[in-house]
């Protein structure tokens, strides 16, 4: 069985294949100007569309040959209203695809995609578990059900985990996405923890994190200091993410994944505050590779997807 897998975010294009248990994977980030925080949607998808015809072309020169079926991510996430037109890109592709091989198109989340692909050789398996999904467009957890089905445990209030990290780090002159420049700095630094930690209920606010590091960085404090700040801060927003979850449902499985959460850093860090604050969960973590966008996850689903369904027709 071979399942086709198309992802266009915000920021990457990305196409993977399940050959028969085997994940083959394409996968470039879109160009953002040195000193821009991001891009407009527009822009987005004009890339990914400017794009994908490359990448589906390098991934089936590894596999060539047809897809049973080919799934995509229709939107950031699988609620009402959830919407994002860069999406549209990857589901005119996977539509064309389908249509000319009569094929099926199997419809998925962005986010379930982030799930799935985390939960690869992660010791995460079919019971409930809670995740945390940590990324520049979402910092939510969600308690995970059969089939991927989510339910909302705890949220950002304002900006998310990615936004924090690549809006101090733009501001410090690193290029977008600022994930590893701001890591190699705080690496040269000891957190002090001087932005304290604002949360209200099940919601974490990033913005006053932002302001205070935008505050030091104007005050000419060390980049590296900065850095290993707004890392100490998220480290203890995930910590306080999965304490609430955990509280709320008595599920004490968590997965970490997302962008965010390939940080070698932030692994090492939430550990350590857990630890500290006597949060008692079985916390795993996704593989890196496969923690920041990726279709991996998507083309999983939809190998999930028809795998189950040809089980039952055996059955």
């Amino acid at each position: 069985m071979r399942v086709l897998g198309i992802d266009t975010s915000c920021y990457t294009t990305s196409v993977a294949l399940i050959d028969d248990g085997q994940i083959f994977q394409q996968r470039r980030l879109l160009s953002v100007q040195l000193g821009e925080r991001g891009l407009r949607q527009s822009e987005a998808l004009f890339q990914h569309i400017e794009r994908l015809p490359d990448l589906l072309g390098a991934l089936f020169a590894y596999s060539p040959g047809v897809v049973d079926a080919v799934c995509v991510s229709t939107r950031p996430r699988n609620v009402e209203g959830s919407y994002m037109p860069v999406f549209l890109a990857g589901v005119c592709s996977a539509r064309s695809i389908a249509t000319a091989q009569g094929i099926r198109m199997i419809e998925t989340s962005h986010q379930q995609g982030h799930i799935r692909a985390a939960m690869v050789e992660s010791g995460i398996g079919e019971e409930p578990f809670i995740a945390i999904h940590l990324s520049g467009g979402t910092t939510e957890a969600v308690l995970v059900e059969e089939g991927l089905k989510t339910t909302l445990l705890g949220a950002t209030s304002d900006i998310h985990a990615g936004q924090l990290v690549d809006r101090a780090g733009v501001a410090m002159g690193l290029a977008f996405p600022a994930g590893p420049g701001m890591e190699e700095l705080a690496r040269k630094a000891k957190a002090s923890h001087v932005m304290p930690l604002s949360y209200r209920e099940n919601q974490i606010s990033f913005s006053g994190a932002e302001a205070q590091a935008m505050r030091m960085i104007a005050a000419g404090e060390p980049y590296a200091q900065v850095a290993v700040e707004v890392y100490s801060y998220l480290s203890r927003a995930v910590t306080k993410l999965i304490e609430i979850s955990v509280r709320q449902t008595g599920i004490k499985k968590v997965l970490l994944g997302g962008g965010v959460a390939s940080s070698a850093l932030l692994r090492e860090m939430v550990p350590q505050r857990m630890k500290k604050r006597g949060v008692c969960a079985d916390v795993h973590w996704g593989r890196r590779e496969y923690s920041g966008d990726n279709a991996v996850g998507v083309a999983l689903i939809g190998w999930d997807t028809l795998a189950k369904e040809n089980n039952n027709d055996d059955n």
